[in-house]
């Protein structure tokens, strides 16, 4: 009877065992080598419950049995003990996976952070103080009275002063560039509708927007991040792609903030990458600094797809 209430125990043990191990197959990517260690728990807890009732079905038990029978009791209870050690290694790696991708995401999200603050400050120095300066020229050069100069003059003084126009222009839009003023004025949709039209008057490219954010605002670092990654993109199309149409949609579902873009370009492989230079390493850094997710789908010849989800 003490025999039969330890095969038990035992058969209990091994089936247990290889719950355990069946439910860390999905932790394990479903590898085989770990499969096939559950399919042998399967088994050996089958064969522990056969000599079970083998025992129930034979009362007399001689003195070998009665040993195999305990070898068995010991063996599903290493097992069991072994099996639920390696669970506990599964959670503690789970745990530090989390921390890692947290530890890199804040990592990354503070390099951003101060990269958008050196960006804020040249681009402050850059508005306030060489900006007046040229305004200044301009107004030396504007006081210039023209009518007692000699008309070469005169065309070096208009020149000058065109020259002088169109470097304030300059600097205005390099200061907008690094420190986009509208984007924390007004929001991610006036400074993405801002920014796409000054792309579509310069360049021959048609612009799709698809924009539902109902004038919501958001962290400054998401809202930047977002932005950023518009402009890379759509660089990314005038420089490498030959399309020309890009569609851009911008939505918040679910508290998640999802962003797709594509274009009729020319694709690539996404084997390849690395080896054409376009920049989606440092998109990719960005949506990590967010904890979000990043899908690419291109072909060659077939065009460019590019779906980020924020959580929020």
């Amino acid at each position: 009877m003490f025999i039969q209430l330890a095969l038990i125990i035992s058969v209990l043990l091994q089936f247990g065992a290889f719950f355990i191990t069946i439910s860390l197959i999905t932790k394990t990517k479903f590898n085989v080598s770990w499969i096939t260690i559950s399919i042998g728990f399967f088994l050996m807890a089958c064969r522990r419950l056969s000599e079970l009732i083998e025992i129930i079905n034979n009362v007399q038990t001689n003195l070998q049995t009665t040993i195999n029978s305990w070898v068995a009791v010991l063996i599903s209870l290493l097992m069991f003990i072994a099996s639920f050690y390696i669970r506990q290694i599964f959670k503690l790696q789970g745990r530090i996976n989390k921390l890692r991708k947290e530890n890199e995401a804040k990592v990354l999200s503070a390099i951003i952070k101060t990269e958008e603050k050196e960006r804020q400050k040249f681009a402050k120095e850059l508005h306030d103080g060489l900006g007046p300066i040229l305004s200044s020229i301009k107004m030396a050069v504007s006081a210039i009275n023209k009518s007692i100069v000699g008309k070469t003059n005169e065309q070096i003084i208009d020149k000058t002063e065109h020259a002088v126009d169109d470097a304030i222009i300059t600097i205005k839009e390099i200061s907008n560039n690094l420190s986009p003023h509208i984007l924390t004025g007004f929001g991610l949709e006036k400074a993405i509708k801002t920014f796409t039209d000054t792309i579509i008057t310069k360049e021959n490219l048609k612009i799709i927007l698809s924009l539902k954010l109902n004038g919501k605002r958001y962290d400054y670092n998401v809202e930047v991040i977002i932005y950023r990654i518009i402009g890379e993109l759509i660089t990314n199309t005038l420089k490498h792609a030959s399309a020309s149409k890009v569609e851009i949609s911008l939505f918040d579902h679910e508290n998640k903030l999802e962003l797709v873009y594509s274009d009729n370009g020319i694709g690539f492989e996404i084997n390849n990458i690395k080896s054409k230079g376009m920049g989606l390493s440092n998109i990719n850094s960005r949506v990590k600094s967010l904890d979000g997710e990043m899908e690419i789908e291109s072909n060659k010849n077939h065009g460019f797809f590019l779906k980020i989800t924020l959580p929020l």
